[in-house]
């Protein structure tokens, strides 16, 4: 099973979401809170590309945001991302 870390928020409601469909799965997220880290803040910008909660990664791979992961497994390629 792949590591999963997400860039999360304390109060971000897609990141909940996220993480109980990832939760659903079995797979335990390792989150990485920004909202009073600036240094993780950043970090998160430079390997995404973007500012907004949540960022997804499985692996190394950069899987984005919520809906991103919604649409990996409404296509039916999360799961083999997970298991990879």
């Amino acid at each position: 099973m792949e590591t999963v870390r997400m860039y999360s928020t304390q109060i971000c409601p897609y990141c909940v979401r996220a993480e109980n469909l990832l939760n659903r799965k079995g797979v335990e997220v390792k989150k990485i809170l920004v909202d009073h880290n600036p240094a993780e803040l950043t970090t998160m910008i430079k390997l995404s590309g973007r500012r907004s909660v949540p960022q997804i990664f499985i692996g190394d791979k950069h899987v984005g945001g919520y809906d991103d992961l919604v649409e990996l497994d409404m296509d039916g390629e999360l799961d083999p991302l997970l298991k990879a």
